[in-house]
């Protein structure tokens, strides 16, 4: 029987645990490392060479690409993908700075910055609203403004003659305000003229504005305390003058133009027996007659090259009153604007018409979708057109020699600038959308004109 060496020697000759394990991971790491060697893709490409490299043909390139191993299949070598100088620039552009951009080529996303996010679009909302009344009325609608009483007995209205508005924002009896705007007014001496052409020579009451087509709200979620008194007058169905007298606002519009009307009359021999007043017009009146205001496309002209709340707040609350029926108002206005992104694949968030709150919510991307919907549509042409041009309304110092057709946005610490912008390179309208914040409104301007002429001369 063999002897058993003495336990010291056994402990001088075993080596210790993790020595053991030392030698254990470099023998295993001797046979593995040549297979961690290769290029990650090279069992892709070795599945591929009997095909004939398809991947090469199809301009595919190699993500990983090492020195070849001596003995080993040779690798395709690495192609170098360069991001485009004009992408590299707007990257710089846009580098830590709150900011959506999207750009888009003929439903091709061009190119893309934080544009998922959603963001308040200012006064981009009218972009969203001239899109739904285009949608809902043609860019050819009128909207009309008639007067209205009880059967005539001769000449003669036994009683009051009722005005009724559907939200013509235009109608003037001022020289002054009628020339500032951009489309031909709906003149009060026009109604006037009308009603003494159709044999009316005596009104046995008063003249009445009616004030039941609209509700008379004049807030939203989102709106600031004093923007009744800077920024938007009140949307009524019958209106006068911007609804605007002695440079305030008025809250009294429908009995103010009454006043007017009765004063035209009087010039033109028609006698009228009462003071003149407002109120909701009785039903069963008959029509006597009517004045039409300029086309829908001009209203829109004027609204999105000056960015006029107060023609957008109107149109706004005419479209939500034909959708979802009188009384028209500034919530249902919205929420149409909401349908209508939706039915277009687009989520909003709207609680107005002008995007004068700042609860109001959309994404450069979501825009953009709307802009390439838009393009499809029979009314797009009257769009793009209604838009302000560089030199021209709210682009009147701004992107002078780009060709762009834009609406512009501000609220406080929100810029936005969303539209068409012609590409040069590839002979082409793109669309574009920017919507940044916090940060003064001339770095927001300055940000917006420098991308959107990188994109005139150097995209795609």
């Amino acid at each position: 029987m063999p002897t058993r060496p003495p336990r010291l020697f056994t402990r001088l000759l075993t080596p210790p645990r993790g020595l053991k394990l030392a030698l254990a991971g470099a023998l295993v790491a001797s046979i593995a490392l040549p297979a961690l060697t290769q290029p990650v893709y090279e069992s892709a490409v070795a599945g591929r060479q009997s095909a004939g490299t398809r991947g090469e043909r199809a301009g595919t390139a190699p993500v990983l690409a090492t020195t070849p191993q001596r003995g080993r299949h040779k690798t395709a070598p690495l192609v170098t993908v360069t991001r485009p100088r004009w992408k590299r620039h707007l990257d710089r552009l846009v580098a830590h700075k709150n900011i959506g951009v999207a750009v888009s080529l003929d439903g091709r996303r061009l190119y893309y910055h934080r544009a998922r996010k959603m963001r308040r679009p200012a006064s981009n909302q009218k972009l969203l609203l001239s899109m739904a009344l285009l949608e809902r009325f043609g860019p050819h609608h009128r909207i009309q403004t008639r007067a209205r009483s009880a059967p005539l007995d001769g000449g003669v209205v036994r009683g009051n003659l009722w005005v009724t508005g559907r939200g013509d924002p235009t109608l003037s009896s001022d020289a002054r305000h009628a020339r500032a705007m951009l489309v031909r007014p709906t003149y009060v001496g026009r109604l006037a003229q009308a009603i003494a052409t159709a044999g009316i020579d005596e009104i046995e009451g008063r003249v009445m504005g009616g004030t039941g087509y609209f509700k008379h709200d004049w807030d939203a979620p989102g709106w600031r305390s004093y923007y009744r008194a800077y920024y938007v007058g009140l949307p009524t169905a019958l209106t006068l003058n911007g609804n605007i007298a002695r440079r305030r606002y008025i809250r009294n519009p429908e009995k103010r133009l009454a006043r007017a009307l009765t004063e035209r009359l009087e010039r033109l021999g028609v006698r009228v027996g009462g003071r003149p007043g407002a109120g909701a017009a009785p039903t069963g009146l008959t029509p006597v007659a009517k004045v039409s205001s300029a086309p829908l496309a001009k209203l829109m002209t004027q609204m999105n090259v000056t960015s006029s709340n107060f023609f957008a707040e109107i149109l706004g609350k005419a479209l939500g009153a034909a959708v979802r029926g009188p009384r028209g108002s500034i919530a249902k206005g919205a929420r149409v604007l909401e349908s209508y992104a939706y039915g277009a694949g687009v989520r909003v968030t709207a609680h107005d018409s002008s995007g004068l709150s700042h609860a109001d919510r959309m994404s450069s991307r979501g825009l953009i979708r709307l802009l390439q919907d838009a393009a499809t549509k029979p009314w797009f042409p009257a769009l793009r057109h209604s838009l302000a041009s560089p030199g021209r309304g709210t682009l009147e110092n701004r992107l002078e020699g780009v060709r762009v057709k834009a609406k512009t946005g501000t609220l406080i610490d929100v810029s936005a600038l969303s539209g068409w912008v012609w590409l040069r390179r590839e002979q082409a309208w793109a669309e574009f959308s920017i919507i940044s914040g916090d940060m003064p409104k001339y770095r927001a301007v300055a940000l917006e004109d420098a991308i959107v002429r990188k994109l005139a001369g150097h995209a795609a």
